[in-house]
């Protein structure tokens, strides 16, 4: 997913499934009711994005929060289970993961902002001719090599939206493509980076050691691109970009210096640290120190654009300090409080934070109340009745759940023993086991506009208006307008229904015996 955790950490006990111990909570109705209040978030969702094109973060948390109460009139007796699962569930590792990562990379992408990063990638791409029709497709193979090297697709989505994202549209990209084709080098990286959470999870519950699994899976990611890299290509040059108004677009196009790109060090770092083996909130905030580092030296950016407390005249010592490069002193009221990258880089993700605990929380309620295992109990009496259904049941079952957990991790981890029981029945290789799932997590993850991977990248473009007088709020993409256009997530989806049908790639467990699992 978007995190990869420390090397000793063991991420399959993290997440609670349905089969570590029976329903704790009734429901009237039955266990198919405790998926109501996730389903109610779904619909909300829905209508809100799609129906009535409103992007808001803040929106979809009221939904879900709604989605919990609903569920709360449904529950038999006492409501303090599902009260206490409502804790379980948003204390859940896995979820903190993921935010810990979109903050520190938050502010990693508005510093690289903050030191005129967008205006030297805009230089390079103009001085080479990448032009609007090969912009998304670049996009698509850089973001790709970043989340491949750092093993955080939701990282690279945050850094890329920031950065590329911009700068694409300045050239006139369309930036519902441009969104797509950051969100699909996502996937590609999520799904092969040996440090990803979404590579470790899939090995380590298929009983598969993760370098077995990362060789194992190369041949289905890269079909999967090399259909997705042209299809780009001729998207792009079928969908126009919007207009910047008063020809500002030349004009800043002109304006573009190259010592921007300088901060390719600072998101060398991050490649470097994270590649040796280093936590990914370790290898980020070196980026960060980089960065802000480069901008202080080379006089990118003041300390003020980075960090900067804005105090009132009245306030004890804001005269006597005012010295500071990092305090302003106002006579505004409304001006008061706290600013620069730093700050606003992880005040961004703070809607989005509270909205994936809750979404877990739902989760949670929903395996323990049932209906979770009543939907894989389903699917292994009516479904897997051969080697190739069992497949496509697999396949199907971790998109659907995948659809309920918009946290590609949290998602894997629940549905992972279900893959493994379904695999084993049919002596299917646990190599095999493992890409089926980790194939579905990882480009669903990006797909659905509820999916973390959707919401953490649109988070982030909301803030671009504040960062760039050019760029309007009516420049924002639509979580589902994206949808259609993750052709690495559809593609790699489509790869495995086809290798379930003709058998390509599969392997059984008397053809080749995994290595011993690497736990971390």
């Amino acid at each position: 997913m978007g995190a990869d955790g420390p090397p000793d950490r063991d991420v399959s006990s993290e997440f609670v499934t349905a089969e570590d111990e029976g329903p704790r909570i009734e429901f009237y109705g039955g266990r198919g009711m405790s998926a109501l209040p996730i389903l109610f978030f779904i619909v909300w969702a829905v209508a809100q994005t799609a129906l009535w094109r409103i992007s808001d973060t803040s929106g979809l948390v009221a939904g879900m929060l709604i989605g919990l109460i609903v569920g709360m009139f449904f529950v038999k007796g006492s409501w303090t289970d599902y009260a206490n699962t409502l804790f379980e569930g948003m204390t859940q590792p896995v979820a903190v993961t993921a935010i810990v990562a979109w903050l520190w990379a938050g502010m990693f992408a508005d510093t690289l902002q903050a030191g005129g990063f967008v205006g030297g990638l805009v230089w390079l791409a103009d001085a080479l001719g990448i032009g609007a029709t090969l912009f998304p497709a670049i996009s698509f193979v850089l973001a790709a090599v970043l989340a491949t090297g750092i093993g955080t697709g939701y990282g690279t989505t945050v850094a890329f939206v920031a950065l590329f994202f911009p700068a694409g549209v300045l050239l006139g990209a369309n930036p519902v493509l441009l969104f797509g084709a950051i969100l699909s080098g996502a996937v590609f990286g999520d799904n092969l980076a040996p440090v990803s959470d979404t590579t470790i999870v899939s090995a380590v519950t298929q009983d598969s050691d993760i370098g077995g699994v990362v060789a194992s899976r190369f041949k289905y990611v890269i079909v999967a691109a090399a259909i997705a890299f042209p299809a780009y290509i001729l998207a792009s040059s079928a969908m126009s970009g919007l207009d910047i108004a008063a020809g500002a677009q030349s004009i800043l196009v002109a304006e573009s210096e190259p010592i921007g790109l300088v901060h390719l060090l600072s998101m060398g770092m991050v490649i470097g640290t994270a590649v040796s083996g280093r936590h990914i909130v370790e290898a980020i905030s070196w980026g960060i120190v980089t960065a802000v580092a480069l901008n202080i030296v080379l006089g990118l950016a003041p300390v003020s654009d980075m960090l900067v407390f804005t105090a009132p005249a009245s306030a004890p010592a804001s005269e006597q300090l005012a010295f500071l490069p990092f305090l302003e002193v106002t006579t505004n009221a409304d001006a008061v409080g706290v600013g620069g990258s730093i700050y606003t880089g992880a005040a961004g993700f703070f809607a989005l934070s509270i909205l994936v605990l809750l979404i877990i929380a739902a989760a949670q309620i929903m395996i323990r109340g049932g209906a979770f295992q009543a939907i894989l109990d389903w699917s292994l009496d009516n479904l897997a009745t051969s080697v190739r259904n069992a497949e496509l049941t697999m396949v199907g079952s971790a998109a659907l759940i995948n659809a309920i957990i918009t946290i590609n991790t949290a998602a894997e981890i629940a549905i992972g023993p279900f893959i493994s029981k379904v695999g084993e029945r049919f002596n299917l290789n646990g190599y095999r086991r493992a890409n089926i799932l980790d194939a579905q997590t990882a480009a669903l993850g990006y797909i659905f506009p509820w999916s973390g991977g959707v919401l953490v990248g649109f988070t982030e473009m909301q803030t671009l208006p504040g960062q760039y007088d050019w760029f309007e709020a009516s420049m924002v993409v639509n979580p589902v307008e994206v949808v259609p256009f993750v052709f690495q997530g559809w593609l790699l989806v489509a790869v495995f229904v086809v290798a379930a049908l003709t058998g390509f790639g599969r392997e059984y467990t008397i053809d080749r015996q995994s290595e011993e699992v690497a736990r971390v």
